[in-house]
């Protein structure tokens, strides 16, 4: 408590204290006063030697309204690095990404190549190998470090979209032995892609919602992809995490993207449990989203408003 006091007065209210040994929101806390400090570290600390068997903590500056920016990589063991843009995963839910698009409507050219070059130098002077994805939040023209998921994510489809590149077959290629097939030079940037995260959940209060699907009819025609292991007849497990699919739309533009996006979620149809599928009708409705004026507190703070009708 005594170093997260002096670190916090060091660095300036709002902090954030999280979990060393975990994340998607477990063992996170936002402080905005030193007097909430004490109680916001216990309860974290509890809270991660639950979900992760580790209550080792770190606590960093708390952002008020920062995008979250990741820049997806691709490293091979011959020394090559390359980067393929960034995704904007700044829609959540209680730090769940629940949509992402690719590139962020919040920057220029400028700064996805001044954070992407960034990147793909450090993992190169790691000498890393693999695909990868490096998270930063995004405040008022500045990025703000959060961590490296050394993996394929679920989001990775919006950067294929964008470049044309099979990710999951540059991966087989680094872990045989052989090079990058593409140096950064060959990276083109084309169009828009979103992915929503279909989720077997209630779209209101987020219940979960195992069962039996009594009809699946996923949308199709041209820029439009589904991910999915769903069929007519397949029963939703309770013990896993509630992903059942994910929606991918790519468009020669933004609004072209969002148009054919709103298409498809007209077009799918997922009987016999509930989904987050009429969420995301709402979502391609309003006017912040169309406009890409969004932050990682907006969805929380719609879907409260929404409650409160």
């Amino acid at each position: 408590m005594e170093q997260a006091t002096g670190i916090a007065a060091q660095i300036g209210y709002p902090v954030i204290v999280k979990a060393a040994a975990g994340g998607g929101g477990r063992g996170m806390k936002v402080v905005r006063t030193a007097g909430d400090l004490g109680k916001a570290l216990s309860s974290a600390r509890a809270e991660a030697k639950a979900a992760f068997g580790d209550d080792a903590m770190y606590l960093e500056k708390y952002l008020t309204h920062p995008r979250h920016i990741e820049i997806q990589i691709l490293g091979d063991n011959q020394g090559n690095a390359i980067h393929l843009g960034e995704r904007d995963c700044s829609l959540q839910r209680r730090h769940q990404k629940i949509w992402e698009e690719a590139p962020s409507p919040a920057l220029n050219d400028q700064e996805r190549a001044r954070i992407g070059d960034i990147v793909a130098r450090a993992v190169g002077d790691l000498g890393y190998s693999g695909a990868g994805t490096v998270e930063f939040l995004y405040q008022d023209g500045e990025f703000y470090f959060i961590e490296m998921n050394t993996r394929l994510q679920v989001e990775h489809p919006v950067s294929e979209a964008i470049t044309g590149i099979d990710i999951v077959v540059e991966q087989l290629r680094i872990a045989s032995g052989t090079p990058l097939s593409i140096s950064q030079g060959d990276v083109t940037f084309s169009g828009h892609a979103i992915e929503c995260r279909i989720n077997a959940e209630n779209p209101v209060t987020f219940a979960p919602s195992p069962g039996r699907i009594t009809y699946f009819h996923p949308p199709g025609g041209l820029g439009v992809r589904v991910d999915s292991g769903l069929y007519q007849g397949y029963v939703v497990p309770p013990h896993y995490d509630s992903l059942i699919g994910k929606l991918i739309v790519h468009g020669r533009t933004r609004v072209e993207c969002l148009m054919r996006l709103r298409r498809a979620l007209d077009e799918i149809v997922v009987d016999g449990i509930e989904t987050t599928i009429p969420l995301f009708r709402d979502l391609v409705a309003e006017p912040d989203i169309a406009n890409g004026m969004y932050d990682i507190s907006w969805l929380e703070s719609y879907l409260a408003k929404k409650r409160g009708k």
